[in-house]
């Protein structure tokens, strides 16, 4: 190969930069990119560094590693998530050129109504701006009958695709150094060599073991048990028991952090967040008394239903990157509960940037993508502070008082920006950092109004518990 305008040195697709007495390895023509899941993390990846690579004249190939197929229902076409994304997500995807189609938001959700055992709220969109959208992440859950919406995962796919990029349908079983470039193996046989692997393969998954025996430092993020059902109820139904709301519930059951009802077209999706959740934990939730007014009168359980228990990411990856390796998405760093679509995006844009215009050495991941990771990592630190105080309200009847009024009242006049309100949607729905939320709570104005709230909930509760009798 020829000389660069850089006057940079071409070797098998990766061009060698001097820079002082160092040797920096960047993609260049003739490079080849093997990206290791086709979720969301894998496919933002894929079209933002086709885009970038375009844009700077550079001609390179992209293979996307993913068995699952998104256009099926049930399991094989299933990413194991509850599907929500904010309309700020939608609205910087519209600017990268995404726009999604109407079959593939299932529902644009304009409100929030929280259920406590003191009383239930609505939230409505603060300004009128900050919708939410459900999705599926297959083409629905298993036993589908009618399949009238679009995979969002296979939507992002399709425009990775479109861009240039080549969908491999195998299961990547390992990955090994040859000539100081990494190798990928399938279960089917298939073997390839490439300047750079990207991983994409989320949490729930074996893969991620691989490369923890490769010798530079990664280990995998921490998990908890999550818990996702769908439920058949029908379009009616749902339009006259749930409505076009995201229902919230915040209840003092044991070991249940964070619970919601997430209508999707005839099925609403039930998530679960909690502390080894099981089956005796489900069903306290979903026979609870809050639940069931959601719910069709004379609903029960069925016995067989689409449902899952997948982890989730509550502490990220230990040194995300090497040489001609990156992790992204779940595989790295995400937002803790919430917004992990938001974070796939995110990683996936500052990896592409990076390989693009940075190099693909650990010390170019380390300069220029790990700073994008560690500002997620440090406002997860913010998040795990407000799900503290949320624990502690779910066991204070007062505070739940209290926050009920707060809201109440709230509802009723201008939301203000340290409002409750704007500070619990922006919570349930990722709309806003978690240092931003928090830094929001500790405004004078706002202290002085949940401390008057709360003294109001107590002697509210003090007046229900005379009047039941319970106190004399």
């Amino acid at each position: 190969m020829g000389e660069t305008p850089w006057g940079n040195r071409y070797r098998e697709g990766v061009i060698l930069h001097r820079r002082g007495k160092g040797v920096r390895l960047a993609l260049d023509n003739g490079s080849r990119v093997g990206i290791i899941g086709g979720g969301p993390a894998g496919s933002f990846f894929a079209y933002f560094l086709m885009d970038m690579a375009e844009r700077t004249g550079m001609d390179i190939l992209v293979d996307i590693y993913e068995h699952r197929d998104f256009s099926r229902s049930g399991p094989p076409g299933c990413n194991m998530c509850g599907g929500v994304i904010s309309e700020t997500l939608v609205q910087m995807l519209a600017t990268e050129g995404i726009n999604l189609p109407p079959t593939v938001v299932q529902r644009g959700t304009d409100s929030y109504v929280m259920h406590m055992d003191v009383g239930t709220f609505r939230i409505e969109t603060p300004l009128h701006e900050k919708r939410i959208a459900a999705v599926h992440r297959g083409s629905g859950p298993r036993g589908i009958k009618e399949m009238r919406w679009r995979s969002f995962d296979g939507y992002l796919q399709e425009q990775a695709l479109g861009k240039g990029a080549h969908l491999i349908r195998a299961m990547v079983e390992g990955i090994e150094w040859k000539d100081g470039r990494p190798q990928i193996r399938t279960r089917e046989g298939l073997i390839q060599l490439y300047d750079l692997a990207v991983v994409a393969a989320g949490i729930n998954t074996s893969t991620l073991k691989i490369f923890e025996n490769l010798g530079f430092g990664y280990r995998s993020p921490q998990g908890s048990r999550t818990y996702i059902g769908e439920f058949c109820l029908g379009q009616k139904v749902i339009e006259k028991c749930l409505g076009s709301s995201m229902h919230v519930f915040l209840l003092n059951i044991p070991r249940l952090e964070f619970a919601a009802l997430i209508p999707k077209g005839d099925y609403v999706t039930v998530c679960l967040v909690g502390e080894n959740i099981d089956k005796t934990l489900v069903e306290s939730f979903l026979t609870s008394p809050e639940v069931k007014e959601c719910l069709p009168a004379g609903w029960a359980i069925p016995a067989d239903f689409c449902h899952c228990t997948p982890l989730m990411n509550v502490r990220g990856a230990v040194r995300p990157f090497a040489n001609r390796i990156v992790f992204i998405g779940d595989s790295g760093v995400t937002r803790l509960y919430k917004d992990g679509i938001g974070a796939a995006y995110s990683t996936a844009k500052a990896a592409a940037r990076t390989v693009v215009f940075e190099g693909i050495s650990a010390k170019d991941f380390e300069r220029s993508y790990w700073p994008a990771c560690q500002a997620l990592s440090s406002d997860n630190k913010f998040g795990k502070i407000i799900f503290a105080i949320t624990r502690l309200v779910q066991r204070s009847r007062v505070a739940r008082l209290g926050i009920l009024l707060m809201v109440s009242k709230e509802q009723q006049s201008e939301v203000r920006e340290e409002s409750m309100s704007s500070v619990l949607w922006d919570t349930f729905s990722g709309s806003a950092p978690y240092r931003d939320i928090f830094m929001r709570t500790l405004h004078p104005g706002f202290i002085c109004r949940q401390l008057w709230n709360t003294i109001r909930g107590l002697f509210l509760d003090l007046k229900m518990r005379m009047n039941a009798g319970i106190v004399r």
